[in-house]
């Protein structure tokens, strides 16, 4: 997955000479509506309206962002099919509601395929968490106990089949173990539980687990990324403490409704990735261990469809099921 992603970075350039070749002058003519499909106030939320504030300054139009929560994406992604395809309204959404929803969910109330996207925004490692009563300090301890124990070791997630869920299935399934999964309502229970050592493992999305982790309350085992964050440099990488190739996270990006007009997306497209160059907003997601990725839509679209495939697998071999 890992070298599919970086021969599509490789492209990048040819790609976004072929998108801007033909833009929508005239676009857009009134204000935008961005619904973004999380809580306020996260810093998912906050990537979006940092997005919304740039996207403001260079498309000429205000950016309403409409929070809608709930269902996994999937009320968000309601809302928006049922909107007018000229590009007026936005969908700031996680890529699992695109990757893992359609493989996860017997029935969707809305078709992926009415979508396309725009361009991908950013990318969010997850970070592995412990109780801080649990001997294990590396991933391979963590990994020798588990094998002599099966499923004695409890781990957290904000509900069955969220991305959380997921991490914690595929650390299972790559390193034949047999963690005990609870789900809670949301992530911020499965935080209550993990400081209260109900649980003694949680994968926390590294906007959040950041602040967890400078609370004092829970450590890290190891980040799911390909490369340490700089914000915690000496938290290792899962890969080089005992999870070899091991990456798990969430991204986040625009897509509209698949009826919207090339010429309308590809403006979408160039004022996205103008904004998202923007050395303040790259510092303020980089203090939340996130990096900004940009590119042009079938960059996006391929990333969707590897980590499709990838979940795909996992949901089947792991029999996993949604809340």
């Amino acid at each position: 997955m890992r070298l599919l992603r970086l021969t599509c970075l490789g492209t990048v350039a040819l790609l976004s000479t072929n998108a801007f070749a033909q833009t929508a002058p005239n676009y857009p003519t009134r204000p935008i509506r961005m619904v973004a499909g999380m809580p306020a106030g996260g810093g998912a939320d906050v990537s979006g309206r940092r997005l919304a504030a740039q996207l403001n300054r260079i498309l000429k139009q205000n950016i309403v962002v409409e929070n809608i929560a709930g269902a996994a994406g999937n009320a968000a992604a309601v809302t928006v099919s049922g909107g007018n395809p000229d590009g007026h309204t936005l969908f700031f959404a996680s890529h699992p509601v695109f990757a893992v929803n359609p493989v996860l969910y017997d029935k969707l109330p809305f078709n992926p395929d009415d979508f396309q996207p725009v361009a991908q925004v950013s990318q969010a490692s997850h970070v592995l968490l412990a109780t801080p009563s649990l001997a294990a300090t590396r991933i391979a301890d963590l990994i020798a106990f588990a094998k002599t124990k099966p499923r004695a070791i409890n781990f957290g997630s904000g509900g069955s089949g969220t991305s959380l869920h997921l991490a914690g299935e595929l650390l299972n399934y790559t390193a034949k173990i047999e963690l005990t999964h609870i789900p809670y309502r949301g992530a911020a229970p499965a935080v209550v539980a993990l400081i209260s050592n109900e649980i003694q493992l949680l994968f926390d999305n590294s906007m959040t687990a950041i602040g967890h982790l400078r609370g004092g309350r829970v450590k890290a085992l190891g980040i799911a990324a390909k490369s340490r964050l700089s914000v915690i440099p000496d938290v290792p990488t899962l890969d080089e403490s005992g999870a070899p190739g091991f990456e798990a996270g969430i991204s986040h990006g625009v897509l509209v409704l698949k009826a919207v007009p090339k010429p309308v997306v590809a403006t979408l497209n160039r004022a996205i990735n103008t904004a998202i160059a923007d050395t303040e907003y790259k510092s303020a997601m980089a203090d939340l261990g996130a990096t900004l990725v940009g590119g042009p839509p079938e960059q996006f679209a391929k990333f969707i469809a590897v980590e499709r495939a990838k979940y795909a697998d996992l949901i089947k071999k792991q029999g996993i099921k949604a809340n």
